[in-house]
């Protein structure tokens, strides 16, 4: 009978090396958006995997979009006031508040801010590197 080896992928042998806890990335974005490339070199470069969301093609549900909004600070922090998309649907004029923020971004998550990265009960939206760092330094639940 042949030795079992411990057989680590070079992304699982970094996260060792690193001291890094157990991370479920997951980045929302537009494969044209430059902070939501930069975001997913961000984690490759450490060796973390993470799950790429392209909002061209699938956007968030209600309820991950809710949970989202309360990490940041509202769905106010969540819309792109400043995209082409947000002008070319006349929003700038009809200034949406509060719930409708919400639901404008369920029906057209293009409108999101990019990228919106989560980690579990964690979320940020833009580019934070300085953030995503202590993600990845702390110490999982419970352990010291």
């Amino acid at each position: 009978m042949l030795p079992l080896v411990n057989r680590q992928t070079p992304c699982e042998a970094e996260c060792v090396k690193l001291g890094a806890r157990n991370v479920n990335i997951q980045i929302f974005g537009t494969k044209k958006c430059q902070d939501s490339r930069k975001a997913e070199r961000f984690f490759k470069e450490r060796g973390i995997r993470f799950q790429a969301i392209d909002l061209a093609s699938k956007g968030m549900s209600a309820g991950e979009l809710r949970g989202v909004a309360a990490r940041v600070g509202g769905a106010e922090q969540l819309i792109d006031r400043a995209g082409k998309r947000y002008l070319d649907r006349g929003l700038k004029y009809a200034a949406p508040t509060g719930p409708r923020i919400a639901q404008l971004l369920v029906d057209d998550p293009l409108l999101l801010r990019t990228p919106v990265v989560r980690d579990g009960g964690r979320a940020t939206v833009g580019f934070c590197p300085e953030v995503w760092l202590t993600w990845l330094n702390e110490n999982p639940a419970g352990k010291t």
